[in-house]
């Protein structure tokens, strides 16, 4: 009898052991599957995927400051390449210029409404010239504030007869502002100043 009560009280203790060490395991073992359920859903909201050309490419998220050189040297660009290239036709004018002036301050209506005073849009019209621009480099000073930046760039005048090659150096400085459709970037170019603007080459057409 005091064997078969030592076997139960045995079995008993064994059976504890085991249900606690059952108990710890599944704890654990929850532990373990609640945190890498974390650590994955964390490292797929900074992966972000880009469809292009029908292949998906991944693409990685981070914050403003990160990519601050980046944007503020693409928004510089994209002012350039729509205040800048230009076709003999009124409306696509204004409408390459208007969303220019989305992008820049006061300064840049300035320099547009004196090219208009002088004639230089009904020049290119009348006198069917086309105009484009490659944005060679652009330059920008993040350690201060608001941004200061240098453009580079090369403008094509083509007429009738002949092409006429431009050196253009700009600067200006960029401050935030709210993103929205017509400013992607969340930037305003302000005090912007057209600092060189001279010819390199004429080449006749044949």
């Amino acid at each position: 009898m005091f064997t078969k009560m030592k076997n139960i009280d045995s079995t008993a203790r064994h059976l504890k052991a085991f249900s606690i060490v059952v108990v710890v395991s599944c704890c654990v073992i929850c532990c373990f599957a609640l945190w890498k359920s974390f650590s994955l859903v964390a490292e797929m909201q900074s992966k972000v995927y880009i469809l292009a050309n029908g292949k998906a490419l991944e693409a990685y998220a981070s914050g403003r400051k990160d990519n601050i050189p980046v944007e503020a040297k693409d928004h510089v660009k994209a002012f350039h390449q729509l205040f800048f290239t230009l076709d003999p036709d009124d409306k696509a004018i204004a409408s390459s210029i208007a969303k220019a002036l989305y992008l820049a301050d006061a300064s840049a209506k300035r320099a547009y409404d004196d090219l208009k005073e002088n004639g230089y849009y009904a020049g290119l019209i009348s006198g069917n010239v086309n105009q484009t621009i490659t944005v060679d480099s652009v330059s920008v000073d993040i350690n201060e504030y608001p941004y200061r930046f240098r453009c580079y760039a090369t403008q094509n005048i083509t007429r009738p007869t002949s092409i006429t090659q431009r050196s253009l150096v700009t600067e200006g400085a960029l401050r935030n502002v709210s993103r929205s459709d017509n400013n992607p970037h969340g930037f305003l170019i302000e005090r912007w100043n057209i600092i060189e603007n001279r010819d390199l080459k004429t080449t006749a057409r044949h």
